[in-house]
């Protein structure tokens, strides 16, 4: 399976994660000392962080939100053997409200298969 492959697999996981409310099965798609950072500058470290901070948002402020995955724009670069930088589009919607965000991760190979060692979300201005 070529890494393209993987990583659109990777991304749409990722999105029926968030779409079922499910922080973690979300947060295991993230390696153990991955970073996530928000589109508010809010930093976590580590899946358990971030398994904790969406198992609250999704009972909390995202509760029944959804997540559209890459909207077909996505750029995967090989940075070095086994590392990728993952560039896609994507966002959000709640209550009838589209928030459309690019994301950038660093996707690595590890012995669970691909997983997310960053993510940044930045919030497309309209």
């Amino acid at each position: 399976m070529s890494v393209n492959t993987e990583i659109t697999g990777l991304l749409t996981r990722l999105a029926e994660a968030w779409n079922a409310g499910d922080a973690t099965a979300y947060a295991a798609l993230f390696t153990e000392d991955a970073d996530y950072i928000t589109f508010d500058g809010t930093h976590s470290e580590g899946r358990a962080a971030i398994e904790s901070s969406h198992r609250r948002l999704f009972a909390g402020p995202l509760k029944g939100s959804t997540m559209s995955a890459s909207n077909g724009r996505t750029k995967v670069k090989p940075l070095a053997d086994g590392a990728v930088l993952v560039l896609s589009g994507g966002g959000t919607a709640l209550a009838g409200e589209h928030r459309e965000s690019m994301v950038t991760f660093t996707a690595v190979s590890t012995p669970e298969g691909w997983r997310f060692a960053s993510f940044q979300n930045t919030r497309v201005a309209r």
